[in-house]
Parts: structure tokens; C-alpha cells; sequence
């Protein structure tokens, strides 16, 4: 399966940076190519969530449910869908305190099966999917930065 990471540094403190990432139903706010997000179900270390994102380049949405599973004193994120578009849907993030704030990385592994998709189809897809990961993260730096 496809893998694509991510990772940025961002000039503000650890737990502002986590509880941002953390605060997904605000992600249509200042991330373009996120349209929604519903929490379904939540306790302190697990979250039940649906998400629908806009591929603008297939004018397309996708949708999913993901399973985030958060440790607050690892400042990390382990998430995995449960239903929807994609074959197979995973991923962390990872917050650390560094020199100048916080580095955060995102790995996300995945598989979007199209009939007959073709090795081109493929490699656009993993374009974008590293396009979108990069995205997510600058909008969390830009914003936690304001």
C-alpha cells in the first residue's frame, strides 16, 4: 500500500499545537480541502468521526469514517477508517517539542482501488494524497502561528 509523510515545523508550544489538531471539527475552517467533519462519538482517548474531502482537480468528493485513537501524554494520534471511499485508510501524527515549537509528522498508508486504474492514475493519486498531507500540516502551522 501506498505511505506518504509529511512533516513541519511550527513556531508555537506543544500542547497549543496538539489541542488544534486535536479540535478536527474546526478543520473546514481554515483547511481548503476539507468540507466537513462530524464527530460521531468521543471519549478522552477515542473519537468517532466522519469526514467528506473535496478533490477539486476530479471535482469530486471523498468520504470516510475514521477510529482516531489520542494519547495526550505522547502527543500522539492513531487513526484508521472504518468505512468509506478508500480500500484502506491509516495513519499517526506525531507532536514533539522542538528548539524553535513544535514538529508534527503525519503518516498516512491508504489504498483507493479504481477498476482498471492505470499506473499514471496511481502515481497522480499518490501526488496528491502527499499534496494533501503538506496541506493539512501548513494549515495547522498557519493557524496556530496567527
Amino acid at each position: 500500500m501506498p505511505t506518504v509523510q509529511s512533516k513541519v515545523l511550527i513556531a508555537a508550544p506543544l500542547d497549543q499545537v496538539y489541542t488544534l489538531a486535536r479540535d478536527i471539527e474546526r478543520f473546514p475552517e481554515f483547511m481548503a480541502d476539507v468540507e466537513e467533519v462530524k464527530i460521531l462519538e468521543q471519549t478522552p482517548q477515542r473519537q468517532l468521526s466522519r469526514w467528506v474531502g473535496v478533490v477539486k482537480e476530479f471535482k469530486r468528493t471523498i468520504q470516510w469514517t475514521e477510529e482516531d485513537f489520542w494519547d495526550d501524554e505522547e502527543h500522539t494520534c492513531r487513526f484508521e477508517q472504518t468505512e468509506g471511499d478508500f480500500s484502506e485508510y491509516s495513519g499517526t501524527w506525531d507532536f514533539k517539542q522542538a528548539d524553535a515549537g513544535t514538529e508534527v509528522v503525519l503518516v498516512l498508508t491508504y489504498e483507493y482501488d479504481i477498476p482498471l486504474i492505470g499506473s499514471l492514475i496511481k502515481g497522480l493519486l499518490l501526488k496528491k494524497m502527499q499534496q494533501n498531507c503538506d496541506s493539512m500540516l501548513a494549515a495547522i502551522k498557519a493557524k496556530a502561528e496567527e
